[in-house]
């Protein structure tokens, strides 16, 4: 019973890294990319006015 509930609790420790992973992956991606994105059209906005 303990071997159960040990490999239960790993799996969901493994799930959970996962998906924090996962979500701190997606994160930095889009920090990387909005944020270089956002500059350039503001400089283009300055210009166009």
């Amino acid at each position: 019973m303990l071997k159960f509930i040990d490999d239960i609790a790993g799996s969901l420790y493994d799930i959970m890294k996962f998906l924090i992973r996962s979500l701190c992956y997606f994160l930095t991606g889009v920090l990387i990319v909005a944020i270089p994105l956002y500059a350039i059209v503001f400089v283009f906005q300055a210009f166009g006015k």
